[in-house]
């Protein structure tokens, strides 16, 4: 099912070039900037069924992220701080000096990253099925399957990018897919982060996910039983939505 009948046409759709690259965005609603941030090989549109829920509060930001979607093709070796620094650029753009911010598994690596890289940007954030210090080469079975030749298996390759060198360049580089955080690197993260995990998804090492609220200065843990790598998707999307608006707008009468 298309997600397009999830939500109204878009108040601004534009590219930016940003770093010398172009990053496709979409904008929806009223109220506070809150970005979007989709999970690697998808693109903005897995969001756009949750633009509804967010767009009477906020000035939504559906953004394709650096070599997805409708932004241009990767050129250089993936790097989680690259595209970071896109995001952070592309916010310049916009003239957005605050945010907050909502990330799946990529989305939520990326928002780790920025947060470091500038600090006063975000506001505060929640990251799904994104936490901590890996490497892909942790799960040569992943590597194995998720491959240009077998595409085929995975439908939104083909939905929500523009071609098949698009799909080729993001399989190809999902090799070089590293995130590193130290503890004093989470130590210097200033925004409140919501953790959230479902128990079952297997790329989240529960050790890990303790080493990190151990060391972030703000951040509450929210861990989804029986649920797997999209825990904001299925029958949890409900409880995301209440629990998330709450968490993002918890300090807005402190202002």
């Amino acid at each position: 099912m298309s997600t397009d009948i999830f939500s109204q046409k878009a108040k601004r759709s534009a590219s930016a070039i940003v770093n010398g690259k172009s990053i496709y965005y979409e904008v929806y609603g009223e109220g506070e900037p809150l970005f979007l941030l989709h999970g690697y090989t998808q693109s903005s549109k897995s969001w756009r069924p949750y633009v509804e829920d967010f767009k009477q509060e906020y000035e939504v930001y559906l953004i394709d992220l650096t070599g997805h979607g409708k932004s241009e093709a990767f050129k250089q070796e993936l790097s989680i701080k690259s595209v970071a620094e896109d995001i952070n650029a592309l916010a310049e753009h916009l003239q957005l000096e605050k945010i907050k911010a909502i990330g799946f598994s990529f989305g939520g690596d990326i928002l780790y990253q920025l947060a470091l890289f500038n600090p006063p940007l975000i506001e505060s954030m929640i990251t799904i099925g994104a936490v901590g210090t890996w490497t892909i080469n942790d799960f040569p079975e992943y590597q194995k399957i998720f491959t240009f030749e077998n595409k085929d298996n995975f439908p939104w390759l083909a939905t929500d990018h523009r071609s098949d060198d698009q799909i080729k360049a993001l399989m190809e580089q999902f090799k070089n897919y590293t995130v590193r955080l130290s503890d004093e690197e989470l130590q210097r993260i200033k925004p409140e982060v919501l953790i959230m995990v479902g128990d079952d998804d297997e790329g989240m090492d529960l050790s890990e996910v303790a080493r990190v609220k151990k060391n972030l200065p703000q951040s509450d843990l929210w861990i989804l039983p029986n649920v797997a790598h999209g825990a904001h998707e299925g029958e949890t999307k409900d409880e995301f939505i209440i629990k998330s608006k709450a968490f993002l707008s918890k300090n807005r009468d402190k202002k």
